[in-house]
């Protein structure tokens, strides 16, 4: 059936000499593969519409069974100032890596496809591309089915007095059962408040936020631990960001 579908191209594979694999993020049917026949050939209109990161919109014979195929499509953003800086090229890349990782094929995740697309609005827009990328991945542990509890104490449901977080526990410790894992990770003030923020509110309704570097460090550590304890996947994108990272400083 011959479909026009808008999504994000997350990840391309070589097929032949002149044609592509293409992974679009879609929002009608989630996660879809299809071929871009020609997407190779620099002067193809398909190789333009099929760059990584590409927001667009395609016309595609889509067969749930198989492969889809793109006839033809239109760049509705080209996130080119994304992808014009590699540092953001590289956090877009973890993401969709995540993405393609955690979301099921031709399974709609309009919640998802809306706070991708939010993140990568702001990650243009030069806002603290750390808390974005935070944001979304926790997001996306939830749909994953593994996200940590950050609203209550995970052991006894106090919503109170949270100030560790567990790794083992999966969650939040609050002072009166911090002693159940003496390798929790403690949390200023607002460690607790934020992790919960970061999990439930769309990036969209978040304004300037700041953050003490030693928090945001923290909280990345938390994050990076957890997931390789939870997230199952390896993922050569983080590999490649943690590089640069390093780089950077």
């Amino acid at each position: 059936m011959l479909e026009k579908i808008e999504g994000f191209v997350i990840k391309t594979q070589d097929y032949s000499e002149t044609n592509k694999i293409v992974t679009l993020f879609s929002k009608k049917y989630g996660k879809l593969s299809a071929m871009a026949r020609g997407a190779k050939k620099l002067k193809s209109r398909m190789a333009a519409v099929t760059q990584p990161f590409i927001h667009g919109e395609y016309l595609i014979y889509v067969n749930q069974k198989g492969l889809s195929t793109i006839q033809q499509g239109d760049v509705l953003n080209s996130f080119r100032m994304v992808r014009e800086d590699i540092l953001k090229t590289a956090f877009v890349a973890y993401i969709s890596e995540l993405v393609d990782k955690l979301v099921d094929p031709y399974q709609p995740h309009f919640d998802i496809y809306d706070q991708f697309f939010q993140t990568l609005k702001w990650i243009s827009d030069d806002k603290d591309i750390e808390i974005a990328i935070m944001m979304f991945e926790l997001k996306l542990f939830k749909k994953g089915g593994f996200a940590p509890i950050v609203d209550q104490c995970v052991r006894c449901g106090n919503q109170e007095n949270l100030v560790s977080f567990s790794i083992v526990e999966g969650g939040l410790l609050c002072n009166q059962c911090v002693s159940s894992d003496n390798q929790s990770i403690p949390l200023p003030n607002a460690g607790a408040k934020l992790l919960n923020i970061f999990l439930n509110a769309g990036i969209e309704r978040i304004g300037t936020v700041s953050i003490k570097p030693e928090n945001k460090k923290l909280l990345r550590k938390i994050l990076d631990t957890y997931y390789d304890q939870y997230g199952g996947y390896h993922l050569k994108s983080k590999r490649v960001l943690e590089q640069l990272k390093r780089l950077e400083q």
